[in-house]
């Protein structure tokens, strides 16, 4: 690390100290699995692991709260939570939300289809008259929210829209790859349901903070540490332990809620 990086950060360090010293950060979620999610009543995920060893490592102690989507965008908006998992950018909430400049992850938003009835799509046009199952106000990309090509079907959860692709009543579903996975792997469909090539955006994913004082020394000091932590051996631990480990992907309770835009 150059001189004056390493200055910055021990700067950074100095000024975070005070406030993280015995504080709790109050962070909201809903289930987003595998990143973050709930099994058995406890806290697990990705970037659940990756952001309680982070704070951990600045002196934070986490608290966490799992609520539908919606619901965790209005505590932070009114000041209620200190934090929100894997948002993406939306200029609409930048005057409540401070994001940390490091993305925990990278969704990949794909479509699925069934085997029995398969779509060639190798670009949105090809989507013209079929029937895409979606989740509420999500932002997947400005051409597919745009489009009026084809129909958009909102699910109030993802277990419902691949129901819902399994029986035949959509035509395709839509959600991040390892979203997807995981719920077609809980419900037993990976004979039934396939993802398509075709990738319709990829957007990072962040870790929210509430607009409060000191809050900007924070998010910078998070996004050193987590840069750090890539580079470490137990981040690639994590990394496989959540994408590689069929008990683990079986075991886990899939509870998606979410009603608007992540």
């Amino acid at each position: 690390m150059p001189i004056s990086a390493r200055l910055i950060w021990i700067l950074l360090l100095f000024c975070l100290s005070p406030f993280a010293l015995g504080e709790r950060l109050r962070l909201v979620s809903d289930d987003w699995a595998p990143y973050v999610y709930q099994q058995n009543g406890q806290p697990r995920g990705i970037d659940y692991e990756v952001t309680t060893e982070v704070l951990r490592r600045l002196g934070y102690e986490v608290q966490w709260q799992f609520m539908p989507f919606k619901r965790c965008l209005a505590m932070i908006e009114q000041g209620q939570a200190d934090g929100i998992m894997d948002v993406f950018q939306v200029e609409s909430r930048h005057p409540y939300l401070l994001y940390v400049p490091e993305p925990m992850s990278t969704a990949e938003l794909i479509l699925f289809q069934t085997k029995a009835r398969r779509h060639e799509v190798s670009s949105l046009d090809a989507l013209a008259g079929l029937t895409v199952g979606t989740s509420p106000g999500y932002n997947y990309s400005a051409a597919f929210n745009e489009a009026t090509f084809f129909k958009r079907e909102a699910a109030p959860t993802h277990e419902a829209n691949f129901g819902k692709l399994a029986l035949g009543r959509i035509d395709l579903a839509i959600t991040d790859r390892r979203v997807g996975l995981h719920v077609i792997r809980l419900m037993g469909l990976e004979q039934q349901i396939e993802a398509l090539p075709l990738v319709v955006s990829r957007q990072p994913q962040y870790l929210g903070l509430a607009r409060k004082p000191g809050r900007e020394v924070l998010a910078q000091a998070f996004a050193e540490e987590l840069r750090r932590f890539k580079q470490e051996p137990a981040y690639a631990a994590i990394m496989d332990h959540y994408t590689h480990d069929p008990e683990n992907l079986a075991n886990a309770v899939e509870q998606q809620e979410s009603s608007t835009a992540r």
